[in-house]
């Protein structure tokens, strides 16, 4: 997203070189998460809802709508037709994230929750952030308020930043991976998938 909210005027240069090093932080897995979380939540500060919703829409048709890819839908879809439950975990806030998901039909959603005073973000953030091992914290709670459990679970992951989590499935997947994940698939042997 940070890409399409530099396009759109909605963020200067100076935040997009920001942006660009905590993405090269996070490929060599030196992010400082609860700094980048901070810096991603700041911008819906500006902006009333109704100028985000318009922009998150904009986003959705021009960056999102020409990448949906129906090898994804497809995997979507036949977890459900096996009865699988369908859950996205993501580092992305919800704000962000939620719209892509509902997209593709998923039903629950896993991720940071941005903070909301009078219909309007904070910028700050409530709960635990939904990076690595967070993502296992609230993995477990959400597991335990359901009824569910990882019985025959998968995992899609394209980051080694998610090795904790892909190590606690049944079945790990890795798709598009990164050099790092990519090797720990091979040495492990777990399914590699290319979807591009």
């Amino acid at each position: 997203m940070g890409g399409f909210i530099h396009e759109a005027g909605i963020i200067d240069a100076d935040y997009q070189q920001k942006n660009k090093i905590f993405y090269e932080q996070y490929e060599m897995g030196k992010q400082d998460n609860i700094a980048f979380l901070k810096f991603c939540l700041e911008p819906l500060t500006r902006y009333s809802r109704s100028e985000l919703d318009d922009f998150h829409q904009q986003f959705m048709k021009q960056k999102i709508e020409p990448i949906f890819l129906d090898k994804y839908q497809n995997a979507v879809d036949r977890h459900k037709e096996y009865g699988d439950t369908v859950l996205v975990k993501t580092a992305t806030n919800s704000f962000a994230a939620a719209p892509i998901v509902r997209a593709y039909g998923i039903e629950h959603l896993l991720t940071t929750e941005p903070e909301v005073e009078s219909v309007l973000f904070t910028g700050n953030y409530f709960g635990t952030p939904c990076f690595q091992s967070g993502k296992i914290d609230n993995l477990m709670s959400w597991l335990e308020q359901n009824d569910e459990t990882l019985d025959g679970s998968t995992f899609y992951s394209n980051s080694h930043n998610d090795l904790p989590m892909l190590k606690l499935v049944e079945n790990p997947v890795a798709v598009n991976a990164d050099p790092i994940l990519r090797k720990t698939a091979q040495e492990n042997g777990w399914r590699i998938l290319d979807w591009m």
